[in-house]
């Protein structure tokens, strides 16, 4: 998916295949994953956000869930900080809460998602009703509220970071440097 800089992107990786969101400067990535989800061709579908540093391992571990089809949100319970994307559980363990303002979150979202493709066109229904300025994980939790089942997968034992100021480029610089 691309919006701002794609010329740049899609000059860097000629040979992937792309989604343009024309109104990225007007919407938010709520949009932005609807566009993409209904481009997409059958099957699940893997989404990363452009601002995460993470281990590659991180896709070799989920890479089950993928084949069975299950849908899941990489999550890191190391520690929660005011800004992330939280989320809570319900009683079977899957995704109830997910957002900036989840009460007492038991981790953080890191931005590593995946809809299985029986879930897809219910995805697609919650993100369509979300507004412009919506983040995607918003149409996630309306269509969780809606019956869609979502697997907390923990990957704290795996580097990711997102990176949205100073202090985490510098901390994504390190690990991959050590790497």
């Amino acid at each position: 998916m691309v919006g701002f800089k794609l010329d740049l992107i899609m000059e860097a990786h000629p040979d992937v295949l792309y989604a343009y969101n024309e109104r990225y400067d007007q919407t938010n990535t709520a949009k932005s994953l609807l566009r993409a989800l209904r481009l997409s061709g059958p099957g699940g579908v893997l989404w990363l956000n452009g601002d995460v540093v993470f281990d590659p391992a991180i896709l070799h571990a989920v890479a089950p869930q993928i084949a069975a089809g299950e849908s899941f949100v990489c999550v890191n319970t190391a520690s929660v900080g005011e800004e992330e994307i939280k989320y809570t559980v319900d009683s079977d363990g899957m995704v109830l809460g997910l957002s900036k303002t989840v009460a007492n979150g038991l981790g953080e979202a890191i931005g590593i998602n995946f809809v299985g493709p029986a879930d897809k066109d219910l995805l697609i229904q919650h993100l369509d009703a979300c507004a412009d300025t919506d983040y995607f994980e918003r149409g996630l939790e309306t269509a969780i509220a809606a019956g869609l089942r979502v697997c907390p997968l923990d990957i704290s034992r795996y580097y990711a970071v997102e990176v949205d100021f100073v202090a985490d480029l510098k901390r994504a610089n390190e690990v991959t440097r050590e790497r």
